[in-house]
């Protein structure tokens, strides 16, 4: 990051500010005068030096804030069902920033992209990020695999917008029908592979994290439509935009509409939430607050979405793709203990949790 001489900046306030006359160009050879001041060219010049004084104590001060501003790092995913932190990003990128402004000046937003849940939560634990928007699943495992140390959710964000999609001539209708085929998730562990694999084996199928009765394969989202088309997988279980695109772009059909389910939650790190308790308690109320302004607004909403995913992806993203997929989500900062115990019970089912963790400790709410 490149520094700033505050030296030069407070003799550059003071030749502007002093300027009287054109500036000469001086050229080799030319004798130059004494300067001379006259009586009437002092108040002039006090005031010159107050005013560039000014502009110095405000550069210092500036200087200072940024030096001692606390930096909050978000990570988050490109899917639709993470529509907070896609608008948040977005607006970051244009110099609006949303939490920015709700946190105060003294506080800097950084923000992180993944492809999907176990990354994030692995930067979880390296203390990479403070917070993240994620599905239960992974949160589910980082804190039973911490002991209810590591992680806290504290709000919900969207259910719905998973959903298992088949090609659309396939016959597949049961999970038992999937014996011997092959079905991508967008990473081992994450909320779609477990709900994947949980469902498979509802229908008496075994299923191994490698191999089985019927294969799972993690597969990044961008990867699964390119494999789905050449018809080298029969189906995929994953969430927006990435559903649309499978169905528009490849002839995919929805078999399994996953709407009731908690797609995203947002989850901070247990000693960010104890050491920064006020901070966090703005952080949620500007959730709230945004994600009432994107139920509001969501012709806006969904322009700032398709921005930031282009962005993200680097890949053509078109208005009628977000508005076929926006139907599908339901926004919400509330959390289904419901929900969440399904997800546990579908974790267990595919050996993802070994016990039912106790969650008396998993929601933090300073």
């Amino acid at each position: 990051m490149a520094t700033t001489n505050y030296h030069q900046l407070f003799l550059f306030s003071v030749r502007a500010t002093c300027a009287a006359e054109p500036i000469a160009i001086i050229e080799p050879g030319d004798r130059i005068a004494p300067p001379v001041v006259r009586l009437m060219d002092v108040p002039r010049m006090n005031r010159a030096f107050r005013k560039a004084a000014s502009a110095l104590m405000l550069l210092l001060s500036l200087a200072t804030v940024q030096a001692n501003a606390e930096t909050v790092r978000i990570g988050h995913f490109p899917n639709i069902t993470h529509v907070q932190a896609l608008v948040a990003h977005n607006l970051s990128r244009q110099g609006k920033g949303w939490f920015e402004k709700r946190l105060g000046h003294e506080v800097k937003v950084e923000w992180y992209i993944y492809n999907a849940g176990p990354s994030a939560m692995e930067a979880i634990f390296a203390k990479s990020i403070d917070l993240t928007y994620v599905g239960p699943s992974p949160a589910l495992n980082a804190y039973t695999k911490s002991r209810g140390d590591e992680v806290r959710i504290i709000a919900g964000a969207v259910e719905g917008g998973a959903a298992l999609i088949v090609q659309r001539d396939s016959t597949l209708k049961t999970p038992a029908d999937f014996r011997g085929k092959r079905i991508a998730t967008p990473q081992l562990g994450n909320t779609q592979d477990v709900a994947a694999r949980a469902w498979l084996s509802s229908g008496g199928l075994t299923i191994r994290q490698t191999g089985g009765d019927a294969q799972v394969l993690p597969t990044a989202n961008p990867d699964q439509l390119p494999v789905f088309k050449q018809r080298l997988i029969d189906a995929v279980w994953t969430v927006e935009p990435w559903v649309s695109r499978l169905e528009l772009e490849a002839e995919g059909k929805i078999l399994v509409n996953d709407s009731k389910a908690i797609t995203t939650v947002l989850v901070a790190r247990s000693r960010f939430l104890e050491e920064q308790k006020p901070l966090v308690r703005k952080i949620i109320a500007a959730h709230a607050e945004l994600t009432e302004w994107i139920k509001n607004n969501p012709a806006e909403a969904q322009r700032l979405v398709r921005d930031e995913l282009i962005a993200e992806t680097r890949g053509d993203i078109s208005a009628a793709l977000i508005a076929h997929a926006w139907p599908r989500i339901r926004l919400t900062t509330e959390i289904s203990r419901d929900e969440l115990s399904a997800s546990v019970e579908s974790a267990k089912s595919v050996g993802f949790l070994r016990d039912a963790p106790d969650l008396a400790r998993l929601f933090g709410v300073p």
